[in-house]
């Protein structure tokens, strides 16, 4: 794929993107845990996540697509937009970026914020993981929207992305955390050994993602070329 960097450069940007991410989303969540709410409580650091996505995408977006969640990467290459044979080392990737970005805010500041564990909050199981589902598959429609379809507003990739997961966690966060990434779960989850309910944070923005790109198969109406790869900085497929 010309104009594309190699897979190992792109896998670092997946590491260093994911990194970012769980880092900053956690820190936020430890900082105003430590302050008593400095930065608003819930509102301020659902901002938080949202605008350290927007920043990710802005900044490798259009060197590895930005992805950085394993339900992105799976739902692409089930979509025909991402090469299966890559899947596997993204996953590697992004899942140790998230293991790396828990432990370094657990080594800062310890775990006793819960350093933004994701867990059902007066809900089952079963309602958490359909929540899951459900904001996983907004999120979803927006990526393919920005990241494969040259109709969209490619500019605004990082944006449309960073306002989804504001949306999402303001909703949806005190109930579920609104994770939509088994990512951005695993690693504070691995970080604290805490690993009750992961499996909803798993299966849930796997199944949401797969069918927001069907959603968006469907409307969009025509198809992709195999294994084209999505450039969510550039809101096209790369040849």
């Amino acid at each position: 794929m010309d104009g594309v960097p190699e897979l190992h450069r792109r896998l670092v940007a997946e590491f260093l993107g994911t990194f970012i991410l769980v880092a900053g989303g956690c820190s936020a969540v430890a900082v105003d845990y430590r302050l008593h709410g400095v930065l608003g409580g819930h509102v301020g650091t659902a901002v938080a996540w949202g605008l350290i996505v927007a920043v990710v995408v802005f900044s490798i977006g259009h060197l590895s697509g930005a992805h950085i969640n394993p339900a992105v990467t799976l739902a692409f290459a089930s979509g025909r937009h991402f090469p299966w044979r890559e899947v596997i080392p993204y996953w590697v990737a992004q899942v140790t970026g998230a293991m790396c970005g828990a432990f370094a805010v657990a080594g800062l500041f310890t775990d006793e914020s819960g350093l933004s564990r994701t867990r059902p909050n007066t809900i089952s199981s079963g309602t958490a993981v359909a929540i899951e589902v459900v904001i996983t598959v907004v999120l979803m429609l927006v990526v393919m929207a920005v990241a494969t379809d040259s109709r969209a507003q490619g500019a605004l990739a990082a944006v449309a992305v960073g306002v989804t997961v504001i949306l999402m966690g303001l909703v949806m966060g005190p109930i579920t955390g609104a994770s939509m990434n088994p990512a951005r779960s695993i690693g504070p989850a691995v970080a604290t050994g805490d690993f009750s309910g992961l499996w909803i944070y798993v299966i849930g923005p796997i199944i949401g993602a797969g069918i927001g790109v069907a959603i968006y198969g469907y409307l969009r109406g025509r198809p992709h070329p195999v294994g084209a790869q999505p450039d969510a900085a550039a809101g096209k497929d790369l040849p």
